[in-house]
């Protein structure tokens, strides 16, 4: 059974799927009132800071911006270095001092939930988006978040045909599948106990599920079978 569902996937959304392709970029020696201009003109709220091979060395955004205007504020006293970094940030003239760095990037071929992941463990919204080690676009969070806004008969679909019929080789005409919302409900009666947690596993990672909710039901509970003496591990 490890071998089938291995061996086909629901369809997953990519970064590749979303991102932007056409990157504005900065330089360390863009100055503040270009970096404004260059985000006002290009509706982003931030950008990668480049060296002059390419090679990104940062991210400034429109937060870092603003710390100009935090000047001698409360939030900029203390030597921790957070404040150190915000005081830092509040004094400086161009992007090589504004910039966030090392620059938090993610793969081309990474999943949207790897990139959410990343974004949330970075306390960052934005990703530069690699591919061989060169730039290649940029995937906000709002770009992220679109996953999560497709249709209902498209999550189904995913379920039927990905999960139930591709990865676990079921007939899907013996169950029940609806999708409302993005939770996505199973009802119906599979041969083992360990498909109903298989099933609802692969369900929740299809692109768009908010919540799974399964009242799958079983003929056999294998949890507790153990494979022929002479096919255990020793």
């Amino acid at each position: 059974m490890l071998d089938q569902i291995a061996a086909v996937r629901p369809t997953r959304l990519r970064v590749e799927d979303v991102m932007t392709r056409a990157v504005v970029t900065a330089t360390v020696d863009t100055t503040f009132k270009q970096l404004e201009r260059l985000m006002a003109e290009g509706d982003i709220t931030g950008m990668p800071v480049v060296d002059p091979s390419g090679t990104i060395i940062g991210v400034v955004s429109e937060a870092d911006l603003m710390l100009r205007s935090e000047a001698g504020g409360e939030g900029l006293n203390g030597w921790s270095p957070a404040a150190r970094e915000r005081r830092s940030k509040s004094e400086a003239l161009t992007a090589g001092g504004l910039m966030s760095s090392p620059a938090v990037t993610v793969e081309l071929d990474a999943s949207l939930a790897a990139a959410a992941r990343l974004m949330r463990r970075a306390g960052v919204k934005r990703l530069p988006v690699m591919d061989h080690g060169g730039l290649v676009g940029i995937v906000t969070r709002a770009d992220v978040l679109k996953s999560y806004l497709r249709d209902d008969a498209e999550i189904l679909t995913d379920v039927v045909e990905g999960v139930i019929r591709g990865s676990m080789w079921i007939d899907p005409t013996t169950l029940e599948v609806e999708v409302d919302d993005g939770v996505v409900r199973l009802r119906g009666q599979v041969e083992r106990r360990s498909e109903v947690e298989i099933i609802a596993t692969l369900t929740r990672g299809v692109e768009g599920v908010m919540e799974v909710e399964s009242l799958l039901t079983f003929r056999f509970d294998d949890r507790g079978v153990q494979p022929p003496k002479e096919q255990r591990h020793i």
